[in-house]
């Protein structure tokens, strides 16, 4: 057994993003089995207790996770080839106005905002904004437990074991996909429900079985549904609602 970076330690234990762990060393507000540690890089065995100080878990408390119901024709992260991010859209104006969160736009929420999870810029639907790396952590890292439910209209002749290999037996760039739960809706629509999100990979997928996809949603991150949000709007997730 070999001590790890403590940051690398925090980020595994969901405790916070290591970026923020490696903030948080700096501030004294990281505690390795009840001592403070302050210096960035140092290391800790696995079987070690860390904590984090009040001013820490309050600053996280503080962080806002946004759900923007994402239209087609904007990216999820930086903007690119003259197309708009996704974040442009989050204002006072657009906030949906059945949100139930107590809180309500200030530009600091903006500060920090970051995507989790992609979403192309073809596609629409559930896409999260978070200030918290805790919640990026359990939607995009690679051993992610959370479902993510797509809605996906298809043109062409889907092969005969198609549905099968959709399900499971498909690789992308020579690395076999994880498990998958996919579903005819109706004769021209798919339901995928994945763990993982490769780039364009309900795309690619569709494409080895003989299917073009010509329309995707989505729907569904875990608990949280995207409901009646209106496309172009958003809401904060709210005191309570989890996505496991």
């Amino acid at each position: 057994m070999e001590k790890i970076r403590i940051s690398k330690l925090m980020a595994e234990r969901g405790l916070c993003s290591r970026r923020e762990a490696d903030a948080y060393i700096e501030r004294g507000w990281v505690k390795v089995d009840g001592r403070v540690v302050s210096e960035l890089g140092s290391k800790a065995w696995p079987d070690q207790q860390i904590t984090l100080d009040r001013q820490a878990q309050r600053r996280q408390t503080a962080r806002v996770t946004i759900l923007l119901n994402k239209p087609v024709g904007y990216v999820s992260g930086q903007a690119e080839q003259g197309y708009r991010p996704a974040v442009s859209l989050i204002s006072a104006a657009t906030q949906y106005k059945a949100d139930k969160s107590s809180l309500r736009f200030e530009p600091g929420h903006l500060r920090g905002l970051a995507p989790a999870g992609r979403l192309d810029i073809d596609s629409q639907g559930l896409l999260i904004l978070t200030q918290d790396g805790r919640i990026a952590r359990q939607l995009i890292s690679d051993d992610s437990e959370i479902d993510k439910e797509y809605l996906v209209r298809v043109q062409g002749k889907i092969a005969g074991n198609g549905l099968a290999m959709l399900n499971h037996g498909l690789s992308l760039d020579g690395k076999p996909l994880k498990r998958a739960q996919v579903s005819w809706q109706n004769e021209d629509q798919l339901r995928f429900i994945l763990q993982e999100g490769k780039k364009r990979q309900i795309r690619r997928m569709c494409e080895q079985v003989g299917l073009k996809v010509v329309g995707l949603k989505r729907v569904r991150m875990g608990r949280i549904v995207l409901g009646d949000l209106p496309p172009g709007q958003w809401r904060y997730l709210k005191e309570g609602e989890r996505f496991l």
